[in-house]
């Protein structure tokens, strides 16, 4: 049965061929433009398969593999050669699952039959790498993206993930049952601005779920207030990008922090979240800041390029989550949220948290 994987299966595939043809990973800016100065010779690449460890490193102009006790020989010339093509192939319109027999023939030829790295392993990929500050050569582990298919998540919406505002008014019946009906392409801005219509505000109370909220408070303890703001400001803006925000978010200051001396207070908690969520905090699943395997991401950029961000270089890592991601309005259906509702005779309405990358 041939090989079949949508864009981002098959960018994997991408990625290890494009690192060990360039035998060096560059560091990326919040631009995802390449930091010349931040570049990393590879010394070992190591991908967990269905059959096992697979191990490459160099030998002059060989790349060496090794599969438990198999190993191969395969010229450096010959992964560039097969990148330039999967790279074509990957610019294509394709959608769904597809094959790419060339690129199949050529990775089955030194044993490796998946595209996917091992499900149970957080990172896609790890890497060996020198750096010449240091003279260490630590081991780093990447998650990869990829700017050829569909934008990925960087934090899943759930019901786990629902803010819950009270409403400081009163409202009728018959007009809740109307603003609940609101059925438009943007439904919940809709709804939220029928409510401040009437000089109603939503006042945050709450994160629905205990242990999310736990999450975010042990990140920051006005973290939930914080986010609450934020989607209040995201859903009256109609601005997404995360950085524009916290922007707003930053001169409306409703922590009422001081910032006469100006403090990036909002601005240095979001990038922490982030962080966080990019190393593996979820909502449903009690965090405790213990790296998940992953410490960073590889980025295929849309021209071929790959740049890398890692936890070990934390600034460039902070700033290109805060730079490249954006709140959307998930299913309101599916997590349970966007409708006004009674509750021990109080009116209350939800918001959801959900983050993605942008292009």
């Amino acid at each position: 049965m041939p090989l079949k994987g949508n864009k981002g299966e098959w960018s994997e595939i991408y990625t290890l061929l494009k690192i060990l043809a360039d035998k060096e990973l560059c560091s990326g800016d919040s631009n995802l433009n390449k930091i010349e100065k931040l570049m990393f010779p590879i010394i070992k690449v190591l991908r967990e398969e269905s059959e096992g460890t697979y191990e490459y490193s160099y030998k002059d102009n060989l790349i060496i593999i090794k599969n438990n006790a198999e190993v191969f020989n395969v010229p450096v010339l010959e992964f560039r050669k097969q990148a330039v093509v999967l790279f074509n192939e990957l610019l294509k319109s394709q959608k769904g699952a597809f094959s790419i027999p060339e690129i199949e023939n050529f990775i089955t030829s030194f044993g490796c039959n998946s595209l996917k790295a091992k499900s149970s392993i957080k990172s896609d990929i790890k890497i060996v790498i020198h750096d010449e500050r240091t003279g260490m050569n630590p081991l780093l582990g990447f998650s990869i993206k990829s700017q050829l298919g569909m934008p990925s998540t960087l934090f899943n919406a759930s019901q786990s993930s629902n803010f819950i505002y009270s409403i400081n008014k009163k409202i009728s019946a018959e007009k809740i049952k109307e603003i609940n009906q609101i059925n438009s392409k943007s439904k919940i801005r809709d709804r939220f601005e029928s409510i401040a219509s009437m000089k109603a505000d939503l006042i945050f109370e709450k994160v629905e779920d205990s242990t999310f909220s736990n999450n975010l408070i042990l990140i920051d303890s006005n973290l939930p207030e914080i986010l609450a703001q934020l989607l209040i400001i995201f859903v009256k803006s109609k601005d997404t990008k995360i950085s524009s925000l916290v922007s707003i978010i930053e001169k409306e200051n409703p922590m009422k922090y001081d910032i006469s001396k100006n403090h990036k207070f909002y601005n240095y908690k979001i990038k922490r979240l982030l962080t966080d969520m990019a190393l593996g905090m979820v909502s449903g699943r009690v965090w405790t800041g213990q790296i998940d395997a992953t410490g960073g991401y590889l980025v295929v950029k849309n021209n071929g390029d790959i740049v890398c961000y890692h936890i070990y270089n934390k600034n460039e890592f902070e700033n290109y989550l805060f730079y490249n991601t954006k709140f959307e309005t998930p299913s309101s259906s599916r997590n349970n949220f966007g409708k006004i509702y009674l509750e021990n005779d109080k009116l209350f309405f939800k918001l959801n948290l959900q983050i993605r990358f942008i292009h």
